[in-house]
């Protein structure tokens, strides 16, 4: 049984100011496989809901609860559900994330999940386990505002997604990806962009109305430009933050990112105007021949004119979000209690696999979720140690300031989420500025986000309040029967630390962990150039020897990248 959720004063007083009871919105969802073809040029098994993609928009207001009732019928394949960006305050037995807050929901099994929403914005849910949601599982999550400081200024409200697309599914990408074959972790390249899960859509418009648009980027790789041709755009919302109102011609989002802005439309329905989602081709290794980066639609005023070509960009110009500011003006927290160093890179190890590190420690997901250590664990809870050597846990207290410095030593741009809370972005360093060393001014007024792009080689400091107790140290949660029913009917292990040990909770023999690193002295260059020597037959031991005792620039990076494509015929 769930243990009671308390409202929020705010929430209590718009259910009662509004004379009704917050409502119940309850979901059915049955995940099955199905056959799509969004971009019309290749058929492929597609994770629907209901026997539908794309799929359904689950739609709520603030102070709802919101019922999933979710059956995996998919036969071959485990599943969760994550509600990307809502806080689940009190509720993290409900995020969704398999190997941290619950067991993964085996084929045949069902789970519910429960929860209420006490925050704005435009949000999406998507499944949260085993790479899976570029298969088509992934929707949009819309919790309206009746009181909302823009609910005025727009006639009505559209919703638009982007995403990239590939023909192949992940069951076969993923393994290609993480592979000794692809010693420089070189990403797949999306085979098309999608706007709405579709090409050349149309969006019908009234002259001289406002709209608002809810734009979310559900993509799983690529960042996207988006623009409406003659059209400007006033950003009000990022990732469920009310902001002052700022114009802009283009926007970047990177994957998971949401913006909402208003568009007012002309007042001459003699034309019809192209907008377009554009993927960012500076996150790819290599362009594919053929690739078309752009999905194109129209703003229709009139159905009978023509729908014109979009114009062809040579640059883009896009928003800086940085500049943004919270409509709430909340200042930047002062006086960290706990700040967090993070050092993001990407490396091999002695698999030759190319893996993401934080602090040189790549994520392993525990044989115990991680919530469950949690509630077992009795006093040991506040242990570092127990929730395993490949989590990169961190303990923090109730109403602490917390800061995080993330230093990105990647040469490629990467969005980072925060899951159950927002954060203020109080400095973001420029492309390959290097590791944050204090000495630059921090916005006063912050911008606030759930999910920030990091700039190639550079850095971003956060600040957020550890406010949401429930999601650090969950010792009131009560987590549903039927939540253990799925972790006992795949004889996982729900009590115990990392290792599913319930005896000796510092003992972690029979956790799971990444292979070893790489050898001292044998850098990224000795990984690439043995599996040049594996895949052309006549690269050498000597090679090896000059290729493996020097560090590997970026210039380097990318040569032996193109250098493995070309061996492999393209697949990396």
């Amino acid at each position: 049984m769930l243990s009671a959720v308390s409202f929020s004063t705010a929430t209590i007083l718009y259910c009662l100011v509004s004379l009704a009871w917050c409502a119940t919105v309850t979901y059915d969802f049955n995940i099955t496989w199905l056959i799509s073809n969004p971009d019309g040029a290749y058929e492929r098994s597609t994770i629907g809901i209901n026997g539908q993609w794309p799929l359904p928009a689950i739609r709520a207001t603030v102070g709802d609860q919101v019922i999933v009732n979710v059956i995996n019928q998919l036969g071959n394949e485990t599943t969760s559900l994550h509600f990307h960006g809502i806080y689940l305050n009190g509720s993290p037995e409900m995020d969704g994330t398999a190997g941290v807050s619950q067991c993964i929901i085996p084929p045949g099994a069902s789970f519910t999940y429960k929860f209420t929403v006490e925050q704005p914005g435009t949000y999406w849910y998507h499944s949260h386990a085993i790479g899976q949601y570029p298969d088509g599982l992934r929707g949009p999550l819309i919790v309206q505002d009746p009181a909302s400081p823009f609910v005025d200024m727009y006639d009505e409200e559209l919703v638009l997604t982007l995403s990239d697309w590939y023909h192949e599914s992940m069951a076969v990408l993923i393994p290609s990806f993480l592979n000794v074959a692809n010693p420089t972790g070189a990403e797949p390249i999306p085979d098309a962009a999608l706007l709405n899960d579709a090409q050349n859509i149309s969006v019908s418009v009234e002259p001289g109305k406002t709209y608002m648009i809810r734009i979310i980027n559900m993509g799983a790789f690529a960042g996207q430009y988006l623009w409406f041709e003659d059209h400007s755009m006033t950003i009000i919302e990022v990732d469920g933050i009310y902001t002052e109102p700022a114009e802009t011609e283009m926007l970047y989002i990177s994957a998971a990112q949401r913006y909402s802005v208003l568009l007012t439309t002309k007042n001459d329905t003699s034309s019809n105007f192209a907008f377009v989602g554009s993927m960012d081709q500076d996150m790819f290794d290599h362009i594919p021949d053929g690739l078309n980066p752009n999905a194109t639609g129209w703003l229709v005023y009139d159905k009978s004119e023509d729908l014109p070509p979009p114009v062809v960009l040579g640059n883009f110009y896009a928003f800086d979000d940085f500049t943004l500011v919270p409509y709430d003006g909340e200042a930047l927290f002062e006086n960290a209690n706990n700040s967090i160093t993070l050092n993001f890179m990407m490396g091999n190890l002695d698999n030759g696999v190319n893996y993401g590190f934080f602090n040189d420690v790549t994520y392993v997901a525990p044989v115990v979720p991680t919530l469950y250590t949690v509630l077992s664990a009795g006093n040991a809870a506040d242990e570092v140690s127990i929730y395993g050597s490949n989590t990169n846990a961190f303990i923090l207290e109730k109403d602490q300031v917390v800061e995080i410095v993330l230093n990105s030593g990647d040469p490629g741009k990467h969005p980072f989420h925060l899951h159950g809370h927002n954060f203020q972005v109080a400095a973001r360093s420029g492309v390959d500025a290097g590791a944050y060393a204090g000495n630059v001014s921090l916005s006063q007024i912050p911008m606030r986000r759930d999910t920030v792009l990091v700039n190639p080689g550079g850095y971003v400091v956060l600040r957020f309040k550890a406010n949401n107790p429930d999601k650090l140290r969950p010792k009131t949660v009560n987590v549903p029967a039927d939540h253990f029913k799925v972790c006992a009917d795949q004889s996982i292990p729900y009590f115990g630390n990392a290792a599913g040990n319930t005896k000796d909770l510092y003992d972690l023999t029979g956790e799971n962990v990444s292979p070893q690193p790489i050898p001292d002295g044998f850098t990224a260059r000795g990984i690439v150039a043995l599996v040049f020597s594996c895949l052309s037959g006549f690269i050498g031991v000597a090679v090896i020897a000059w290729y493996g005792i020097g560090e590997i620039g970026a210039h380097d990076m990318a040569a032996a990248r193109r250098a493995v494509i070309e061996l492999t015929g393209g697949s990396s």
